[in-house]
């Protein structure tokens, strides 16, 4: 089983800052791609930014050149540093990670419980 942690959430003004971050624990060989998904009011979830093992990076189209994902894989860490924030941008934003058990094992994704983004003046 792995555990995910996120922190980071809250209340900003329109153009503020935000980093939030998602710490994986428990038992697992290896965290492959480690993810952001967020979900605003009535909408469904969407894939905000994932990042590779090696630092390989996507993102959602809405979110280029505002929003960063890194990770620090000796802490099983993600962060997202999300800049320029917009009204638009609120959501609960959820961490995702994708884990193997033992080497053999195929991947099972992981969810963590969601931190709440509200970006209003």
């Amino acid at each position: 089983q792995v555990q995910l942690v996120e922190s980071g959430g809250g209340l900003v003004q329109p153009g503020g800052s935000l980093r939030l971050s998602c710490a994986a624990s428990g038992g697992f060989f290896r965290i492959n791609v480690m993810g952001w998904y967020r979900q605003p009011p009535g909408k469904e979830r969407e894939l905000v930014a994932a990042i590779t093992r090696d630092g390989y990076r996507s993102y959602v189209e809405s979110v280029k050149g505002r929003f960063t994902i890194s990770r620090e894989n000796a802490k099983n860490t993600v962060y997202l540093q999300m800049n320029s924030l917009k009204p638009d941008d609120t959501a609960v934003y959820y961490c995702n990670a994708a884990a193997q058990a033992t080497w053999l094992s195929s991947a099972i994704d992981y969810w963590g419980q969601g931190t709440q983004v509200t970006v209003s003046s």
